[in-house]
């Protein structure tokens, strides 16, 4: 089973800088700890200085990691902050039929409204649920 975990980098920074990425890690590890043997795509694990790439490589990297995020059974969308990145995957993934958790504020944002299969409210929400069981259990949704 793959899981795709989307979230800020960028945001609405205007410079050149990433958001911290901790919440990766938070979630990498809850999954690893609560569904073994999930298959983790994480472009910033992927990717960690992408910021730094030619325009050409950076070109590709966010078109394939877009890509990799409708060929997920379940993607994670980590929002404190809108994201176009971010926005980009959960379409890419809708369009793939695939279930959508978003984790966010911005529950009236067309973007989240109307590509998320449910909204969750914050990070230790998500955690939780996935330390339940419930997450992994939403991993047979795909493809509905």
């Amino acid at each position: 089973m793959r899981i795709f975990i989307a979230g800020v980098m960028q945001a609405d920074r205007t410079d050149r800088l990433l958001e911290a990425q901790e919440y990766r890690h938070q979630i990498t590890q809850a999954l690893h700890q609560y569904a073994p043997g999930v298959e983790i795509i994480d472009p910033f694990a992927l990717h960690p200085n992408s910021v730094a790439y030619d325009e050409a490589r950076a070109r590709e990297t966010f078109h394939t990691m877009t890509r990799l995020a409708g060929t997920a059974d379940l993607l994670i969308a980590y929002l404190p902050k809108p994201s176009m990145g971010t926005a980009m995957e959960m379409w890419q993934a809708h369009q793939a039929q695939t279930y959508i958790v978003a984790v966010t504020p911005l529950v009236h944002h067309w973007a989240v409204r109307f590509t998320a299969n449910e909204v969750l409210p914050d990070l230790e929400t998500l955690l939780a649920h996935i330390a339940n069981g419930r997450i992994p259990h939403l991993l047979p949704l795909r493809k509905v």
